[in-house]
């Protein structure tokens, strides 16, 4: 199963930065999901809250300036490689 190349995290919601090859470089998708305990068992939801929104753009915000390194970091492995 694929993994996601970064991960932004805080508190219960999580975005996931996945790598997308396109034939000029990184690309990259992001997902986001809240996590929530269901008595033992953690789950996840991709629905969020009012209370939950204000978090999830900074998260956004986050993943943004993330995906902005990872991006210098692949150029710089291409230049370099």
């Amino acid at each position: 199963m694929e993994q996601p190349i970064s991960q932004v995290r805080v508190g219960a919601i999580k975005a996931a930065i996945w790598r997308n090859e396109v034939g000029d470089g990184l690309r990259c998708n992001v997902t986001f999901e809240r996590l929530y305990q269901d008595g033992d068992e953690w789950r996840s939801s991709e629905s969020f809250g009012r209370d939950d929104l204000l978090l999830v753009a900074k998260i956004a915000d986050l993943a943004h300036s993330r995906i902005f390194d990872l991006q210098e970091l692949d150029r710089g492995f291409e230049k370099h490689g």
